[in-house]
């Protein structure tokens, strides 16, 4: 299947430009796109004068909602003015503790997402939630923007980032449509498990699986010789000139990752090319 529905979430004015990015996938998948403005209320309740919560409390929404008035005006504009394809915006406000609820509403009914990274310079606090909550309250796959990257509306080259994991095979299915447009896919499997069900052919029966969906798939097994294997993937990734990398999200719990840093986080930091996350 094709992605017929994809989203894209904004909280900041400087997030317009991701637009641009989102609509030339949308394009080229014949798809809807929908546009999601936030405005975000910080405030916390507990914290007014006695007496004063309500007040304090209304004030709040009504500037979270004067946010989202205005960002939805701007996001309206930039696509009446520069983009011809199906799309809708929708502006809402929320608290921050209700991010995770909201946005994965609107993701849960997508077949893809499209954010910024989260840790790009220059990004909201709330980047990171908004991404969390697309990939777990949602169970939407997404395509995560590097800053100053400008991926391709039809990847021709996928780095398929493959360690036997539950995570990693569901970002490979979420992943078919693209997988299947590219000239050349590689399934890249760092240091593998000798003990592990693949261990005397490593991503074999993936790539056989991804030959039989039409992908031309073909298999890298590397030794780890990095401190991390975010450093691998990027590193391969440039090394076959990938337009995107596509590997499984959080395969540790979000708070380990969050302390500990793990192969998720590492990856959203340093990535070079679109990633495309899904678990």
């Amino acid at each position: 299947m094709a992605y017929k529905t994809i989203l894209t979430v904004l909280s900041h004015p400087s997030q317009v430009p991701q637009l641009d990015d989102a609509a030339a996938l949308a394009a080229a998948q014949d798809a809807h796109l929908d546009i999601l403005c936030l405005g975000i209320d910080h405030s916390q309740a507990g914290y007014f004068f006695p007496g004063g919560t309500s007040y304090g409390w209304q004030e709040a929404i009504d500037s979270a909602l004067t946010d989202a008035n205005a960002l939805d005006r701007k996001v309206r504009d930039r696509m009446a003015a520069s983009h011809d394809l199906r799309w809708s915006c929708e502006a809402a406000v929320t608290q921050s503790l209700g991010i995770a609820s909201l946005v994965g509403l609107r993701a849960r009914f997508s077949d893809l997402a499209i954010l910024a990274s989260p840790y790009a310079k220059g990004q909201p606090g709330d980047a990171e939630l908004i991404t969390e909550a697309a990939l777990f309250e949602g169970a939407c796959p997404v395509l995560v923007l590097p800053q100053g990257c400008e991926p391709a509306a039809a990847p021709r080259r996928i780095l398929v980032a493959w360690n036997q994991s539950a995570e990693a095979l569901a970002a490979i299915r979420r992943a078919l449509p693209l997988l299947r447009a590219a000239e050349m896919v590689e399934v890249t499997c760092i240091d593998p498990r000798s003990s592990g069900p693949e261990r005397s052919d490593p991503g074999g029966a993936l790539t056989q699986m991804l030959t039989r969906h039409g992908v031309h798939a073909q298999i890298a097994v590397l030794a780890r010789t990095a401190p991390r294997i975010s450093d691998e993937i990027n590193r391969r990734a440039i090394e076959v000139d990938a337009d995107m990398v596509v590997m499984g999200a959080y395969g540790h719990s979000r708070l380990r990752e969050a302390i500990l840093g793990g192969a998720t986080r590492n990856m959203l930091e340093q990535a070079r090319v679109p990633v495309f996350l899904a678990r």
